[in-house]
């Protein structure tokens, strides 16, 4: 059995249970070493074998696949937050399932919930955000034009920006066109829950000037919206006049 296994946001202890018993019993893993903690291959017995994907293809990272398959060995392949955001596991589990080879998906703790905890922000506040749009700028990888960041900020939702944090000049410039107000709140989150985490709050208009000043071009969460501010409409689900499947109101 091949396990994609999410390592969560950064933080050793932010794997889930599941997936800490699934390092523990490998015998090969293969782990993001970009991104993920390497303090979390502490967990893999003694004797496990243990690859650095950064350094290695698609190709390369198949083959161990294949090949500890074919011996019969079980394989995590860690990777970095959750595997379904920005983890590049469909063209594994295509060639996986070209082969017949079983795997299957542990999920993780994403980033985008370690900068809300960083923040202590709540992504979808009553009155103000009830959506969250993830995305990214686009690099080498591109981003169909339907899904760029200025036809997202046109909704004004709260957004939370993946990979872009060395393009931040042309990030504001697109939120700005896109209908984002220059004051609107933001916030970089650099390494959420890693002992090296920063929070750094600006607006969408300084948002490039904020991270020059700290010297941060990559490894960063992009946050933007006004549930940064303080201001939102209390949640009607505690309110004592909003009735539920399990607190009923009694009229008077």
């Amino acid at each position: 059995m091949i396990t994609f296994v999410g390592a969560g946001p950064g933080a050793k202890d932010l794997i889930t249970v599941r997936g800490q018993r699934l390092l523990e019993k490998a015998d090969i893993v293969i782990y993001a070493g970009s991104l993920v903690n390497p303090g979390l291959l502490s967990l893999c017995r003694e004797g496990c074998e243990i690859y650095n994907s950064a350094e290695m293809t698609l190709e390369e990272v198949l083959e161990v696949m294949f090949s500890g398959d074919r011996a019969g060995k079980e394989i995590v392949r860690l990777h970095t937050g959750d595997p379904s955001l920005y983890g590049a596991v469909k063209e594994q589990m295509d060639a996986l399932k070209e082969q017949g080879i079983a795997w299957e998906v542990c999920p993780g703790v994403s980033s985008f919930c370690g900068a809300a905890a960083a923040l202590g922000a709540e992504y979808t506040l009553p009155g103000v955000s009830q959506s969250v749009v993830i995305t990214r700028m686009a690099g080498r990888t591109p981003v169909p034009e339907r899904e760029s960041i200025r036809s997202f900020a046109v909704h004004q939702a709260t957004m939370v920006i993946f990979l872009s944090a060395g393009m931040l000049e042309q990030l504001s410039e697109e939120l700005i066109s896109g209908g984002y107000a220059p004051d609107t709140p933001a916030a970089i989150v650099y390494k959420a829950s890693w002992p090296q985490e920063k929070v750094l709050r600006c607006t969408v208009e300084t948002l490039a000037e904020t991270a020059e000043i700290e010297k941060i071009s990559k490894t960063a969460l992009i946050v933007i919206g006004r549930i940064l501010e303080g201001e939102y409409d209390r949640s009607r689900l505690y309110d004592p006049s909003f009735s539920t499947e399990f607190r009923k109101v009694e009229k008077k």
